[in-house]
């Protein structure tokens, strides 16, 4: 799997997820066996570019291929969004072209910019132009069932500079309700000669090694099925090596808990770290079978690092008996 000059060590990929793709996150998912991390989207807005959590979105972990997502409908500012977070370190620019957020969607960004492929092309070749490093680009299959033009968009990523494509198996209108298909994937791989990742409800083993095969992919892109289970990037390689995969015990899934809370507290700092960590910890408990109301409830009125680290920990015994 290659991205322009860059050569992926595998072609298992972390999606962008607003909120979610943070430095501690990404890094996380690398050591679990990612191939490459997408960071939560970054706004094109030029008022916003040293706003501090603009900044912290952006921010990436040394060593690491980590690709930088910008989000935004003018051309130009999209452009000198590119060239700004080039600037800061960004490896590769991925340009969201995929998210079906009503706010997003609201100001024609997003997977709005679907409904106009002449902007499309637009926004994409400014990109391109505008730095050096490879520019990526993540869809939808198009703005609603009756209008799929993932296929279109993809031939004028291609001949706009675009170096890889991701589709979501879904469209717009679709959110993240249903089922993802992927017959569009397959016929968008048929078209084109740059690597294409499919994305959407890839949730297991199983399931990447069955859409790569159907999709003729170059690659798979995992969401929401990493949130409280980093350890599902280790899962899936195995599977598509044919090795042995031992799942974690409590014991190691504790330590990543710890690992991945003491890493966001010094990222965002004390109060926006406990904030920041309540969803996280929700996932990690979910994925061990849920806690009691009780418990989880005192997880989440915690106010400091100690205080919260504390009650997970304690919490983690719940499962141990």
């Amino acid at each position: 799997m290659q991205i322009g000059h860059f050569k992926l060590p595998n072609n298992l990929l972390l999606a962008p997820m607003a909120g979610i793709t943070d430095k501690p996150f990404r890094q996380l998912c690398y050591q679990f066996g990612a191939g490459m991390t997408v960071s939560e989207m970054v706004t094109s807005n030029t008022d916003l570019q040293q706003n501090f959590r603009t900044l912290k979105k952006a921010e990436l972990n040394a060593n690491l291929l980590e690709s930088v997502q910008i989000l935004g409908a003018d051309p130009q500012k999209m452009a000198m969004a590119a060239r700004i977070n080039q600037d800061r370190g960004a490896q590769i620019i991925d340009i969201n072209m995929g998210c079906p957020a009503k706010k997003v969607c609201s100001v024609a960004a997003g997977s709005a910019l679907l409904k106009d492929e002449v902007l499309v092309a637009k926004i994409l070749t400014a990109v391109v132009k505008a730095v050096d490093v490879p520019v990526t680009l993540k869809i939808r299959t198009g703005w609603d069932l009756a209008n799929r033009n993932a296929v279109t968009i993809a031939s004028i990523a291609e001949q706009s500079g675009i170096q890889a494509l991701t589709v979501h198996g879904r469209s717009r209108a679709c959110k993240f309700n249903g089922q993802a298909e992927y017959a569009t994937i397959k016929q968008v791989k048929q078209l084109c000669n740059i690597p294409i990742i499919a994305n959407g409800d890839i949730t297991s083993p199983e399931k990447a090694v069955a859409v790569l095969d159907y999709t003729g992919a170059d690659a798979v892109m995992i969401g929401r099925a990493a949130q409280g289970k980093p350890w599902l990037f280790k899962e899936i390689l195995c599977k598509m090596r044919n090795l042995p995969y031992v799942p974690p015990e409590l014991n190691e899934i504790k330590a990543v808990i710890n690992a991945h809370l003491e890493h966001m507290y010094g990222f965002y700092g004390d109060t926006a770290g406990v904030r920041m960590a309540r969803k996280h910890i929700g996932w990690y408990f979910e994925q061990l079978g849920g806690l009691p109301a009780n418990l989880k409830s005192e997880i989440n009125q915690a106010e400091s690092p100690l205080q919260q680290q504390a009650l997970v920990n304690a919490s983690l015994c719940y499962f141990s008996s």
